[in-house]
């Protein structure tokens, strides 16, 4: 963005094309902070001396010719690619949003790369789980054509595209000659600028299948390092395929951590086991009905689950018939594995009611006497008796303590319910192998806390979305989500694009998940664009020049509104696009305050010395209002072409400097 201004004075400072808030963040700027903080003598004037460095890094230099990973035609591009600032906007889209003024969750329409830079400045470090699901490259998916010097470009040529015809980029098909290292292109710079947004401790999973896992595990290794690896997944989708040689019914859901170490420091991912929390239900209700009776308590959970069906989950969990005050339990084996050993523990365990030493496993004890001890001097003991000596005692497996188990890296859900479930939301025949919101929502229950935010970057029908408010329903938790969803043209019912296929999913899922909650749920979303800069660039040329140079003065998009503008304020300063926005009038004019005084803006069209006094005054009191601490960290932003002269222009930000706010930026 280029500033064209009259001459400013003091504490006002023009958003020049340079300008950290003329577009998003700058990570290669970052990535030499980071060597400036480990190795400064490493760090000049001029950038990085590599030759200082290498010496600092020694041994771990590899300077060989020769080295292990994946390359292909386009990498070095593709890793520069993410470092290339985008200097678009997101265009807030009210008309298209459900409980905008509420709701903590995002839908962004508009090519991912682009998005994903933009989103640098506010969410870096605070994406917990990112699922995606990308193209798989079975050669029927288009690949996006990235023009790396100039995103937002490649961008709005594909926009055009689909507007004009409703064509689509070619397919990425073997006859391209270059499928594979197109489509790592295209994966590659999503990947490192994903990366970055995560939280220390987050995780990423994406689903693929045979095409490309080979060489996506790989490319996940170089962005996020081998040892990050947490697993692949193999998710069988059906029970019979037609294939010539193998017939494939599974794909995979590959998981990487940004930092495993941190992610094993925080927590072990565990799920429920299905159907546990409604036995543990039933024996409740049994434990108010009949109190201490362990005796009657255990006849009514045997009858309980005879007349439970077969294929009922709660059946499964039959073995725990048993209880005592502590809950209800499985009298499990204790011996010792099979193993050969002689040295296995055979030390005796008194009968509490015979006094005698019981009866041995043949195999002995899987406990030590120490351990043994423990659990019979727990209230109540931890061991089971028969009724007397002659029976082996066992351990006493409580269904509350190991009501939950790993995910399995092994699973069977049926593709066809989740066609069913978007079919319901959305109608027949519109969007094609959805995922399941079953399967989704037990990796958001995994991998993250009741506050976390989740990120899908190749959002389809917006599965991601709904599993999202699905686990928040079943948990009470308060997860955000963040989508994003390229506007690839559809051709079925009124759906003009995905993205329109997206927002209505969404919203048709809020409804349905609200209706079965007594309390209320975050079910809405804020829904944007991504779209060229409000601001213009500076174009001159020579041929022109004064034309430009007087259509430069006003330098904003005629077309957009106030609400435009100050929402690429809120991305390039880095502010949440949720954070609350509010207007108060002084005079003619709107004043806003985003985030409780973290930024204050004026965008009127004209304001002259005596309206910039009023607005200057009103800024004061009104930060005073909201936090009297945060004037050092507050910007405040004007038009430049707005002020009648310079007069005007330097009253507002003389009072602003004498109350300690930072300069007054103009746009």
């Amino acid at each position: 963005m280029t500033q064209m201004s009259t001459q400013s004075s003091g504490s006002v400072q023009p958003i020049q094309e340079s300008d950290p808030l003329s577009q998003s963040a700058e990570i290669t700027v970052k990535n030499v902070e980071r060597i400036r903080e480990l190795f400064p003598d490493a760090v000049t004037e001029n950038g990085i001396d590599f030759e200082t460095l290498q010496q600092l890094l020694g041994a771990e230099i590899d300077d060989s010719t020769e080295k292990f990973g994946l390359n292909w035609p386009g990498k070095k591009k593709a890793r520069q690619a993410a470092l290339v600032p985008s200097t678009g906007t997101l265009l807030p889209e009210k008309d298209k949003s459900v409980a905008w003024d509420t709701t903590q969750n995002i839908f962004v329409e508009g090519d991912n790369l682009e998005v994903l830079k933009l989103l640098q400045k506010s969410y870096a470090g605070k994406i917990k789980l990112i699922y995606i699901d990308p193209p798989y490259n079975t050669g029927n998916e288009f690949v996006y054509e990235d023009d790396f010097s100039d995103g937002m470009q490649t961008y709005l040529k594909l926009e055009r595209q689909m507007a004009e015809d409703g064509a689509r980029l070619q397919a990425n098909t073997d006859a391209s000659g270059r499928k594979h290292s197109k489509w790592l292109t295209m994966i590659y710079p999503r990947l490192r600028l994903a990366r970055s947004l995560m939280t220390n401790d987050g995780v990423i999973f994406i689903s693929c299948d045979q095409n490309e896992l080979s060489r996506l595990l790989l490319t996940l290794d170089d962005v996020f390092g081998e040892e990050n690896l947490v697993g692949h997944v193999v998710w069988q989708r059906s029970k019979k395929g037609d294939a010539k040689l193998i017939a494939s019914v599974h794909e995979y859901i590959v998981c990487y951590a940004k930092s495993k170490a941190s992610v094993l420091a925080n927590e072990v991912w565990r799920k429920p086991k299905e159907g546990a929390d409604e036995v543990l239900a039933h024996y409740d209700s049994l434990r108010e009905s009949f109190g201490p009776d362990h005796s009657r308590i255990r006849t009514e959970m045997l009858s309980w689950y005879k007349g439970l069906s077969a294929s009922d989950p709660r059946k499964a969990h039959k073995h725990y018939s048993w209880s005592d005050d502590r809950g209800l339990y499985f009298a499990a084996d204790f011996a010792g594995p099979d193993d050969g050993r002689v040295s296995r523990p055979r030390h005796d365990i008194i009968h509490p009611t015979t006094g005698r030493p019981c009866k041995k496993p043949s195999t002995g004890w899987r406990w030590d006497a120490t351990k043994t001890d423990w659990a019979l001097a727990q209230d109540p003991p931890r061991i089971h008796f028969g009724p007397d000596e002659t029976t082996i005692p066992n351990r006493k497996s409580y269904l509350s303590e190991i009501s939950s188990e790993p995910f399995s890296s092994v699973f069977y859900k049926d593709g066809r319910s989740a066609t069913l479930e978007v079919e319901s939301l959305v109608g027949k025949g519109v969007f094609q192998f959805p995922k399941n919101t079953e399967v989704l929502a037990e990796l958001i229950q995994l991998a993250t806390d009741k506050s976390d935010i989740v990120l899908d970057f190749f959002a389809g029908s917006g599965s991601t979305g709904h599993a999202v408010m699905k686990q928040n329903a079943t948990d009470h938790g308060e997860r955000r989500f963040i989508l994003v969803q390229l506007g690839e043209p559809v051709e079925v019912g009124d759906f003009s694009n995905i993205a329109d296929v997206t927002r209505k999913r969404l919203t048709a899922a809020g409804i349905a998940v609200q209706a079965t909650m007594s309390h209320r749920l975050d079910t809405g979303f804020r829904s944007f664009k991504l779209a060229e800069s409000n601001i213009k660039p500076w174009r001159g040329r020579p041929e022109t020049l004064a034309e430009d140079v007087l259509d430069a003065v006003v330098n904003l998009d005629p077309e957009r509104d106030e609400y435009a503008i100050l929402f690429e304020l809120m991305i390039k300063l880095g502010l949440d696009l949720t954070t609350p926005v509010a207007t108060k009038i002084v005079g003619d004019h709107t004043l806003y305050s985003i985030g409780f005084g973290a930024l204050y803006a004026c965008l009127s069209m004209r304001v002259d010395k005596f309206c910039a006094e009023e607005l200057g005054r009103a800024i004061v009191q009104w930060s005073e209002a909201e936090n009297a601490e945060a004037n050092a960290e507050t910007s405040i932003v004007c038009r430049d072409a707005a002020f009648t002269d310079d007069v005007a222009k330097l009253n507002l930000a003389t009072i602003l400097e004498q109350s300690g706010f930072p300069a007054l930026r103009t746009i």
